[in-house]
């Protein structure tokens, strides 16, 4: 959600700045704009909409300079209009913000009381009359920051310019990220790695209540308490080329097509395939004596969460709660001692399932992170950091991320069960065999694409669409709903197979396609029985299944999906291919932006 750039530079920077944001573009976003600081001026550009609106404003009107900052806007407060957007400007400062400041009502009307005149709705625009105040008032940039920044609740990452100041920036955080990037000559900000990456591949992490100096001769990094600190100058690893989408017409179609490489790579980092072993990093302390397993997440990750229960429940016999980041904390839940509190992001930075690991935290529990990004927020405050490699994930709709998630959480609960002494070498060996099979079974999945996209059209017309599955595959009926929900505008619902009678099957009729995902296997016998009942009341039906399944159960279906036939185990990795190629292909047909679909945002920096 958003993304921040700033640039103390040696030559031009509105042209990088922009193409700063363009490589934030997977964050989701409504309106754009630059500010650059040019001839004792603050010269602000901003539009609604697209970067393409941006750049035309600047062939319009330039916005020359060497230093300046810029911002993609995900509209919370005030709708993404351009006086909304930012970067927010008085005659002294301007400045960019991701996050959410929650006491902003108060401050407005304080400011407002002292005859301050405000020109949007936002909760940023506080922050800038309230630094614009001190820095009038005579007070140097970085007093000015320091006497502000206390007074803000909430969730933010700032960076500021200055008018009579032109050669420096500040930036600060507070729950949502911010990381300096080191040039020659040119110091940086941002609100990832990714969005630096053509810059320069030498970042610091800021940490939490950090704020920054940033001049060409590099960063002056305080702590929450004003104290001088050093921050580690790593590299980056970001790639330029990491965010082209090659001879792909989406960043999804493309993310979707890595998925047995990346899986793979994934998979690398947690087996043993020699020693038949799954193998996790170094622990501080015994997952023999974890008693219980909270899982939180949300969207797609809480529905990879969900697969994992399954796996740990009938693996390890631990027992497992999940919920939903958001709504995790405010039901007051039960922390038992001795229990692992496991966190499932993509970004690490989603601002509900980080508050919720702090509250975790708080409460004693070991803390296990799952990730993309291991040098994230959340990363940096595991005990226990269980990266993917799935690489950067531009479409906003998961794909790639998610297959990763679901193959460190096989690994994971199988170690569980080795690890209590409910799995045997010989089944630890037999579950290693099944997840190096992953990748070519993926890759199998994947040659059904085009059966998918010809499917597509069948589907598009629709209104409302179910998917049903059971065991693991139900959390995959959820995840293909979601898809078809996100990138295509159909309403979409997962339901459990057998909950059908209970409730949804009254909305069954010949206008609404039933997706159905029954690998063959213990229950699919089950599922087809409840697809019958859809079938005897008029349903379209959509089988998703291998050949044998297909053979016993695929006469009169509107269409039929083959699958490679698979162990139940590695099921819910293989069968999420048919679900996102088949929302990706309906939403093309439908012509809806798929990699940036409307309303959403790739990381939640907000509650």
């Amino acid at each position: 959600m958003c993304g921040i750039i700033g640039i103390v530079g040696k030559e031009p920077v509105a042209d990088r700045l922009v193409e700063g944001l363009r490589r934030m573009e997977y964050r989701g976003y409504d309106s754009a704009g630059i500010c650059t600081l040019y001839g004792g001026e603050l010269v602000r550009r901003r539009a609604e909409g697209k970067l393409f609106n941006l750049a035309l404003e600047l062939e319009r009107n330039p916005a020359p300079g060497e230093v300046g900052i810029a911002h993609t806007r995900w509209a919370t407060h005030g709708a993404p209009t351009t006086n909304n957007a930012h970067p927010h400007a008085t005659g002294e400062v301007a400045l960019v913000h991701n996050g959410i400041i929650e006491n902003f009502r108060t401050l407005r009307s304080e400011l407002e009381k002292r005859g301050r005149v405000f020109e949007s709705e936002t909760d940023t625009e506080v922050v800038a009359h309230l630094v614009s105040e001190q820095v009038e008032a005579g007070k140097l940039p970085e007093e000015a920051v320091q006497a502000v920044l206390p007074r803000l609740r909430g969730a933010f990452a700032l960076a500021i310019a200055f008018r009579a100041h032109p050669d420096t920036l500040i930036g600060a955080r507070l729950g949502s990220p911010l990381v300096v990037g080191y040039g020659e000559g040119e110091t940086y900000l941002g609100s990832d790695a990714l969005a630096l990456a053509p810059l320069t591949q030498k970042i610091s992490y800021l940490e939490e209540g950090d704020w920054v100096v940033v001049t060409r001769n590099g960063a002056e990094i305080y702590d929450k308490g004003n104290r001088p600190v050093e921050r580690e100058i790593t590299t980056s690893g970001a790639s330029a080329a990491a965010i082209e989408k090659g001879n792909y017409r989406h960043f999804m179609q493309k993310e979707i097509f890595e998925q047995p490489t990346v899986v793979a790579q994934t998979l690398r980092s947690y087996l043993r395939p020699i020693e038949q072993q799954v193998a996790l990093p170094q622990l501080d302390f015994d997952i023999s004596k974890i008693n219980r397993v909270t899982i939180v997440a949300c969207g797609t990750s809480y529905y990879a969460g969900m697969v994992a229960k399954y796996w740990f429940e009938q693996f390890a016999r631990t027992p497992v709660d999940i919920d939903y980041a958001s709504e995790f904390r405010y039901r007051a839940p039960v922390l038992e001692p001795g229990g692992l509190a496991l966190f499932i992001s993509q970004s690490g930075e989603t601002a509900d399932t980080l508050a919720a690991l702090r509250h975790c935290k708080a409460e004693g529990q070991t803390i296990a992170v799952l990730v993309n990004v291991p040098t994230s927020s959340m990363a940096r405050e595991a005990d226990l950091l269980l990266p993917t490699h799935a690489g950067p994930e531009i479409g906003v709709a998961s794909t790639k991320a998610f297959s990763c998630q679901l193959a460190v959480l096989a690994a994971l609960a199988a170690h569980f069960a080795v690890r209590k002494g409910r799995m045997t070498h010989d089944e630890e060996a037999e579950v290693v065999k099944h997840l190096m099979e992953a990748p070519a079974a993926l890759n199998a999945a994947l040659a059904h694409d085009d059966e998918m996209a010809a499917m597509a059209p069948l589907i598009a017309p629709a209104r409302d669409v179910l998917y049903i599955g059971r065991g693991p595959d139900f959390p995959l009926a959820l995840e293909g709903a979601l898809k078809l929900k996100e990138i295509s505008y159909i309403h979409a619902e997962g339901y459990a197979a057998g909950e059908m009678k209970h409730g949804p099957i009254a909305l069954i009729d010949e206008a609404v396609p039933v997706i159905v995902l029954a690998p063959s296997g213990p229950l699919f016998e089950k599922t087809v029985s409840n697809m019958q009942e859809v079938r005897a009341r008029g349903g379209k039906i959509v089988l998703i299944s291998d050949r044998e399944g297909l053979d016993e159960a695929g006469e009169g279906c509107m269409a039929k999906i083959e699958m490679p036939r698979v162990h139940p185990l590695i099921a819910p990795l293989v069968y999420a291919v048919p679900v996102q190629l088949l929302a990706y292909h309906v939403a093309v047909s439908k012509g809806t932006d798929v990699d940036q679909p409307r309303n959403l945002a790739k990381s939640v920096t907000v509650e």
